[in-house]
């Protein structure tokens, strides 16, 4: 009898499936760009990402801004071992879905933002597609920017951060708030659109005889939500980290950081305003619809109580009894029709005066 092999054995003795081949996937597919700057300026063409760092040191004032979209865990190993990245870094980078937070890992930063993207309702045909959130990251080293961005569209920022080179010679600091500023300046302007699009609302609300879509004000009080919950948070997280890590961001840095929260303020408070207006625009919504429904059952009951003098009358004569007064008279059909006729104008007339009709 042959000798027994443990199951554990037998399992690693079987071949790996070769058509799901395990080949990581190089960090070069994730890659934006890759640059090297010196005293503010860029160095010419695209830099390796394995030599990037190098080249970095070999200067005084250079730093390198790597940018990325969704990239692997494998990738990030990877970059932790050219960078030396936090472990906590990783995992957030990868996990993505976070909350706006500018937070410290030893000599290394990490800020997240939250992306807003607005599409106008009538190029949309899911309502949830209105207003889509992504998430911004960025982890700022002594001599490095890393960006990365998930389901959030970044232009390359580079050349503006070149043009004013008194910021681009602060450092790896000077991409976070370049990038900061660019996504609180589009809040600024998703804000507009909004505005312009919830006093549409109010129009229709409050214009006389005009039908009201409560569901169009349901769809975007529901997208504004989801926008207060990607911006509220990044003002106090902004303020955080200026205030415990003035060792890491220069004075000058920190009254542009400053400049950026204020505007990320000023966003968050316009967005609870259209909360606002939205919650009262569903409540007077709401109201209109009921008092236009019992405009409707009045005139409805109006009607009803116009045509019941007829049949009543109707009613009576059309009784099968052998003696009954006026049915031998000559002129009574033509008198029960205008007894009838005049029943029913004399209710109209103190309908229309009570404004049921």
């Amino acid at each position: 009898m042959p000798p027994l092999i443990p199951l554990s054995k037998q399992r690693a003795k079987r071949p790996a499936d070769s058509s799901q081949p395990n080949v990581p996937v190089p960090v070069e597919r994730s890659t934006d760009f890759c640059r090297v700057f010196v005293d503010g300026k860029r160095l010419p063409g695209e830099a390796r990402i394995s030599h990037a760092l190098e080249m970095a040191q070999e200067h005084e004032n250079a730093f390198v801004w790597l940018s990325l979209r969704e990239p692997t865990r494998a990738q990030m190993d990877r970059l932790r071992d050219i960078f030396d990245l936090h472990d906590l870094i990783v995992d957030d980078v990868v996990t993505a879905h976070q909350r706006p937070k500018f937070e410290r890992y030893d000599d290394q930063l990490f800020l997240v933002i939250r992306s807003v993207q607005y599409r106008d309702d009538e190029e949309v045909q899911d309502a949830r597609e209105i207003i889509s959130t992504g998430e911004v990251q960025v982890v700022i080293g002594p001599n490095f920017a890393i960006t990365i961005r998930h389901n959030a569209p970044l232009p390359d920022l580079s050349s503006q951060l070149e043009e004013d080179e008194e910021l681009a010679v602060l450092g790896p600091s000077a991409v976070a708030w370049k990038v900061a500023d660019y996504i609180v300046d589009n809040y600024l302007r998703v804000t507009q659109a909004l505005n312009k699009d919830v006093d549409e609302l109010e129009n229709e609300v409050f214009t006389p005889n005009k039908s009201i879509n409560i569901d169009k004000i349901y769809m975007y009080k529901r997208e504004i939500l989801e926008m207060r919950h990607a911006i509220d948070p990044l003002g106090p997280a902004l303020r955080g980290g200026m205030t415990n890590n003035k060792d890491l961001l220069r004075k000058t840095l920190r009254s542009y950081f400053r400049d950026v929260q204020g505007n990320a303020m000023i966003v968050s408070d316009h967005v609870s305003g259209f909360d606002e207006r939205l919650s009262s625009l569903l409540d007077a919504s709401v109201a209109k619809v009921t008092m236009q429904q019992n405009s409707d059952m009045r005139t409805i009951s109006a009607v009803v109580g116009m045509a019941a003098a007829p049949t009543m009358i109707a009613g009576i004569y059309g009784m099968n009894f052998t003696n009954m007064p006026e049915l031998d008279w000559r002129w009574g059909y033509p008198a029960v029709l205008l007894t009838m006729a005049t029943v029913m104008a004399l209710m109209y007339w103190w309908f229309r005066r009570n404004n049921w009709l």
